[in-house]
């Protein structure tokens, strides 16, 4: 040729990028292979509901034993563990002792009702601090925080009351209810009204009981296991000492004189949180991040008992 230049040879151009595309694609493959092994896990490290997951350049805690091997959430992801387990399937009613609305039906509250082994009022006002916070106020406070975190853990959750009644339930009424429900445990909340000075809270545990309708036999050592965890948890919650003006300062009292315990069937306490009428343990009762911890401790007693 005049210009001294020669055509391609045939099939050159395209073998050669042939044998450039047979060298990276495998190379890209192994890339790929090694991004998805470290990065991969935020396509199913989510619990469902948005969830961010642990950062992927950090190994993973192993579970504790007998925990869920459900991808952990955003909570357990930031080093803060999980209060309880789950309370799938699980019926739990809480009793806000009193009603604000009591006061204003004294001659209805007053009716002798049967507990049993004797016969009692319908219910009471209740107690309240010096300042005029009532106990009733104070139980359903604490009662639904409660609520919220035994639910939030999966439990079924009913109340005796929600301040949605004109007065009571009576205390038969009270214990019926949580039999209906066939409870897995019941916890009434309440304050104490005891001289200025005595401090602490204390569990009211069901005596053994036999009478009229009362047949407390069965549900005796139950309730007992669940007032130890209430005690435990609601002391580590709060702070608080158990009372040492009822009975051995245990923080733990049993009693044969209570409708709402001598006619449950099911497992249940009482827990007054405090006494209302001593200004220190007032002060506790009056102030709403105290409650929260309060209503964490009762919550948290529950759950172990149920997780037993």
């Amino acid at each position: 040729m005049s210009n001294g230049s020669f055509p391609p040879e045939p099939g050159r151009r395209g073998g050669t990028l042939a044998i450039v595309l047979a060298a990276l694609i495998p190379a890209c493959f192994a890339g790929w292979l090694l991004w998805s092994s470290v990065d991969g896990s935020k396509d199913d490290g989510a619990d469902g509901a948005g969830a961010p997951t642990t950062s992927s350049t950090a190994s993973p805690s192993p579970p504790p034993s007998g925990a869920s091997s459900a991808p952990t959430s955003s909570a357990s992801a930031s080093g803060k563990q999980p209060s309880g387990k789950s309370l799938e399937g699980k019926v739990v009613v809480i009793d806000p002792g009193h009603n604000p609305n009591n006061r204003d039906h004294p001659s209805q509250i007053a009716r002798l009702v049967d507990i049993g082994t004797d016969e009692k009022e319908c219910d009471t006002t209740g107690t309240a601090t010096n300042s005029g916070y009532a106990e009733a106020s104070f139980t359903l406070d604490v009662a639904r925080r409660a609520r919220t975190l035994l639910e939030a853990r999966g439990a079924t959750v009913r109340f005796t009351q929600d301040g949605d009644r004109p007065y009571g339930p009576c205390v038969d009424e009270r214990a019926e209810i949580g039999n209906k429900a066939h409870a897995d445990a019941v916890v009434s909340v309440h304050a104490d009204g005891a001289a200025a000075g005595e401090r602490g809270f204390h569990v009211i545990l069901p005596k053994s009981v036999r009478g009229g309708g009362a047949d407390t036999s069965a549900i005796t050592a139950p309730s007992r296991r669940l007032g130890e965890q209430l005690r435990s948890r609601f002391a580590k919650a709060t702070g608080s000492k158990p009372a040492q003006y009822i009975g051995d300062g245990s923080g733990l009292d049993v009693r044969g004189d209570l409708g709402g315990l001598n006619l449950s069937t099911v497992p249940k306490v009482f827990i007054e949180c405090g006494n209302m009428r001593d200004s220190q343990d007032a002060a506790e009762l009056t102030d709403s991040a105290w409650r929260e911890r309060a209503a964490d401790g009762v919550a948290q007693g529950i759950t172990d008992f149920l997780n037993e």
